[in-house]
């Protein structure tokens, strides 16, 4: 698999590609929304929260010409459209993500016919089964990948490229039923897919790689689908079997699952290690209380939400705060944003595992909150980080060797230099 011939496409490629889809949309259709002309796509991608603060503060609703979508950045205006599919639907105009995937999956659909395709796989991503069925196929997977890392060493260690990618490539390979896939394969298909999703300038060389990942994926499906009927289990294929649903939609859904499955709780690790690493009390306190794993976790990820816009469309016009958006008007609903809203979050930009319970937007809301969010909690906050430094106590970031970080629609650390 993945033999073909092909430009590598680095971390930092896939998300500036990914968050490309938001450039799609038709020219601004509301005579009162304010203009947020002076947004620079190059500084969003470097550090988006200077002008998530202004918009906020300015116009927290407003067209970016830049972007040729409304932004909505604050937490109220983001709730408002996840709480009315009705209004504000998944189910874009112009996207790419269906020549990307070969498919409509799940998270361009609205109820009644998303919640089908979410309910046939929402059984094995609930805690219970986190516990019951992957905790041990994690807690295996961490110890495979830690090996990893420690042979490669304190001076050259990078613990995206050696511990958290391939970590998240292999859990999802489990997760999904993929088999015997390759954790760089499952990697190669997820970076073709991301660019395939943000091809909005129809590069053609980048739908070619797109055509063989999806072809490559198929194969693969060809294979695992009649096996999966036969010998039934916990993953996701085999329930999505079970629950009936086509073939055609079982082969979306798992291409939209490699597209985003790895890269949210591949970021969420190298987000945590890096935050702990600048609260020297915060980290001190967490290693000595394994108690409080989940709300690192759950902060780092209001902190800076690998998911940090995500697309809708209004299917008549409407209002919010005051703004007037017209029928057909594209929408970025930046959860990013939001998780830092100063009137829903004390002290917002700072990172404190102590914070009064809120609930923030980092997995989304209503119907198409994240439904693989249990699994990456048990992943991430459960096993892969409180294991890492169970296995290396003095693990930090080696700040001789640059760190890596870009994007602002899906947001991440691409290079983490570690020593201990």
């Amino acid at each position: 698999m993945a033999t073909y011939s092909k430009r590598p496409v680095s971390d930092e490629d896939s998300i500036r590609n990914l968050s490309s889809e938001c450039f799609e949309g038709s020219n601004q259709g509301s005579e009162n929304a304010p203009v947020a002309d002076w947004l620079d796509p190059a500084v969003m991608s470097s550090d988006p929260y200077p002008s998530y603060e202004r918009l906020r503060s300015e116009s927290p609703i407003a067209w970016a010409p830049a972007f040729k979508r409304y932004l909505v950045t604050s937490y109220s205006g983001c709730l408002t459209v996840e709480q009315h599919p009705e209004v504000f639907t998944s189910n874009v105009s112009g996207g790419t993500m269906v020549r990307a995937l070969g498919g409509q999956p799940m998270l361009r659909k609205d109820d009644p016919e998303h919640a089908v395709e979410r309910q046939a796989v929402n059984p094995t991503l609930r805690p219970k089964r986190m516990k019951e069925v992957w905790a041990d196929i994690f807690e295996r997977n961490a110890e495979s990948y830690l090996e990893q890392l420690i042979s490669v060493g304190p001076d050259e260690a990078d613990l995206d490229r050696d511990f958290a990618a391939p970590y998240a490539s292999k859990n999802l390979i489990d997760v999904l039923g993929l088999g015997g896939v390759d954790v760089g394969d499952l990697r190669a298909w997820s970076h073709a897919f991301i660019a395939g999703i943000g091809n909005v300038l129809d590069d053609e060389e980048i739908w070619r790689r797109c055509d063989v990942a999806q072809a490559e994926v198929e194969a693969v499906l060809d294979e695992r689908i009649p096996y999966l009927k036969r010998h039934p289990d916990d993953s996701m294929i085999s329930l999505m079997i079970s629950a009936g649903l086509s073939e055609d939609q079982i082969r979306s859904n798992v291409k939209l699952t490699i597209s985003g499955g790895m890269n949210e709780p591949q970021h969420a690790i190298t987000n945590i290690v890096w935050l702990l690493d600048r609260h020297d009390e915060t980290k001190a306190r967490v290693l000595g209380d394994g108690g409080l794993w989940p709300s690192v976790f759950d902060e780092a990820v209001r902190w800076q939400s690998p998911i940090g816009m995500f697309p809708r469309e209004t299917v008549e016009s409407t209002e919010i705060d005051g703004v007037r958006l017209p029928a057909g008007a594209p929408v970025g609903v930046v959860v990013a944003s939001a998780n830092r809203d100063e009137q829903k979050f004390k002290d917002p930009d700072v990172f404190n595992v102590a914070r009064e319970a809120v609930p923030h937007l980092g997995f989304g809301s209503g119907a198409h909150m994240c439904a693989g969010r249990w699994a990456a909690k048990s992943a991430v906050g459960d096993v892969g980080v409180p294991r890492l430094y169970q296995r290396l106590p003095g693990l930090r970031v080696d700040d001789r060797r640059e760190t890596g970080v870009a994007g602002w629609v899906f947001r991440g650390i691409t290079k983490l230099p570690v020593t201990w």
